[in-house]
C-alpha cells in the first residue's frame, strides 16, 4: 500500500526516521563504576570539576561525552534529513505515510 502512493526508497527512509525517533524513549541512564582509578587522576578530576563549577561526577559525565561524541561527527537525524531532501520527500509524503503507518508497537525481537 505505501509503494502504491510513494515510492519504495521513501517509505523505508519515513519508517526508519520514525524507528530512531522512538528509540531512546523512556531508556533508563546507565551507570559507571570505574575501578582502580589512581589517586592522582581522581584528585586532577576533582580540581577541575571545581574550576568548572560542578561536580566531579558532571564533569566526567562531560569528559566522556566529549570523547565519544566529538563536535564534527555526523549525527543520524542530520544525515537522514538531507537524505530525505536529496530523495526529495516532501511534507505531503509525509502526511501520506503517517496516514498508513501501522499505529501498532512492533515486537521486540526475541532471542530465545
Amino acid at each position: 500500500m505505501c509503494a502504491e502512493k510513494l515510492n519504495l526508497a521513501k517509505c523505508i527512509l519515513f519508517l526508519k526516521m520514525h524507528a530512531l525517533s522512538d528509540f531512546n524513549k523512556g531508556v533508563a541512564m546507565a551507570m559507571l563504576t570505574v575501578r582502580n582509578l589512581p589517586d592522582d587522576v581522581h584528585r586532577a578530576l576533582r580540581l577541575q570539576a571545581a574550576r568548572h563549577g560542578q561536580s566531579t561526577e558532571a564533569e566526567v559525565r562531560q569528559i566522556l561525552a566529549h570523547a565519544v561524541n566529538p563536535p564534527n561527527r555526523v549525527k543520524m537525524g542530520d544525515a537522514m534529513s538531507a537524505l530525505g531532501q536529496q530523495m526529495g520527500l516532501t511534507n505531503e509524503d509525509v502526511e501520506a505515510l503517517e496516514e498508513i503507518r501501522p499505529r501498532i508497537a512492533a515486537e521486540p525481537m526475541r532471542f530465545e
